[in-house]
């Protein structure tokens, strides 16, 4: 029997293609026969076509439109891209926010069931508000001033606790779902938050720094005095941009390094050495420190271009050398990472309660096979 070849516009191609952030290697790798396909030479068969659906992460269906979909970010996208805005995110990025959504959506009947109140902090800002001042608000909701940390991972555990204290569930994973083989880009985006007063979520791409992800988990925090819902690039210093994204990285800065703190602990030199003393004592990035040196005066704005310039080659490119190092840690320590210990410990005592289904807590928590629920279970201590 011949094999059924299908037809399939070319533009629609190229479109799963762009979407899965493919690049010319994995395009000659996971799909060779690709430009004679686009060029009319040949027509794959629905085999191939399905086989490509499934790598792309696309729809099949979806491959049989006369012409590719529009695919919105389905939040307010506040991201630049060295100042240009951002188009046709990617399927990693779509998927990543609607299992958050999805999450979401589950974690907010819940509390609603448990009559649990609004959260006051939630949009008590407006832009008009000065930022210094939510910037006070913040780290006394947080209690900022009684934290006490060595090193970037420990100040990012103990800033998530702190989150998690006032209500905000905190999900840092730098993969999409539990899928190992595709990772998120920080490059396309650091974060994201699902404003709501029952329910906020915060997302940090756990593929970033941990002096970034400090950074971004504080800037989604504004967003959320503000009670807006927004995608975010959160690099501090950024002057271009959304009135409200470059208001949010000005209130991450204040609450993180402290404009009053700085200008006492300033040596009077804006070197290298200099840079990496203040990130180590305030447990930010390097560009966070020359940010706030620009914010105090002690660089003028074509100094701090050239300077911020330099420092960031230079933060990716140790970003890029240490990205495949060590091992993956503990699995349930990471899962509970990804999941955020509120909302793992939610689905395993509503599922341990008979209020939601096993399936449904499978899906929810990202779990193929009963002994991982049961994992996290114990962890979470609801077993």
């Amino acid at each position: 029997m011949a094999a059924v070849r299908v037809d399939v516009a070319p533009d629609l191609l190229r479109w799963a293609v762009r979407r899965a952030r493919w690049d010319d290697a994995t395009v000659r790798k996971r799909a060779p026969k690709l430009d004679d396909w686009i060029a009319g030479v040949s027509r794959p068969t629905l085999k191939q076509i399905e086989d490509f659906a499934n790598n792309t992460h696309a729809p099949l269906g979806m491959l049989f439109l006369p012409e590719p979909p529009v695919e919105d970010v389905p939040i307010p996208d506040m991201r630049t891209l060295r100042d240009v805005g951002v188009s046709e995110p990617s399927v990693d990025l779509l998927e990543t926010i609607y299992l958050c959504q999805l999450r979401q959506d589950w974690y907010r009947d819940e509390v609603m069931d448990a009559q649990a109140a609004s959260l006051g902090f939630v949009g008590s800002a407006t832009l008009d508000t000065p930022a210094q001042e939510v910037a006070g608000h913040i780290r006394a909701a947080l209690r900022l001033d009684e934290r006490s940390v060595t090193n970037w991972s420990a100040a990012m555990t103990d800033l998530i606790e702190r989150a998690e204290d006032i209500g905000v569930l905190v999900m840092v994973n730098g993969i999409v779902g539990a899928d190992t083989h595709r990772k998120l880009d920080p490059e396309e985006f650091r974060g994201f938050v699902l404003a709501d007063d029952l329910a906020p979520l915060v997302f940090i791409n756990g593929a970033d720094t941990k002096a970034a992800q400090i950074f971004t988990l504080v800037h989604e925090l504004a967003h959320l005095w503000l009670g807006h819902s927004a995608l975010s690039d959160a690099v501090a210093g950024a002057q271009a941009g959304k009135k409200e994204e470059r208001w949010c990285n000005q209130v991450a800065a204040e609450v993180l390094v402290p404009l009053d703190s700085i200008q006492d602990e300033w040596r009077g030199v804006c070197d290298e050495d200099e840079l990496d003393r203040l990130a180590q004592r305030y447990k930010v990035s390097t560009l966070v420190v020359l940010a706030r040196f620009r914010d105090a005066g002690y660089l003028g704005w074509d100094d701090y271009v050239g300077r911020y310039d330099a420092e960031r080659r230079r933060v990716l490119g140790l970003m890029e050398s240490s990205r495949d190092r060590g091992g993956g840690g503990n699995y349930y320590n990471t899962q509970l990472r990804r999941l955020g210990r509120p909302f793992a410990r939610a689905v395993v005592s509503s599922t341990l309660e008979g209020r939601t289904t096993y399936r449904d807590a499978y899906r929810l928590l990202g779990a193929s096979k009963h002994s991982t629920f049961e994992g996290l279970a114990e962890r979470v201590g609801a077993a």
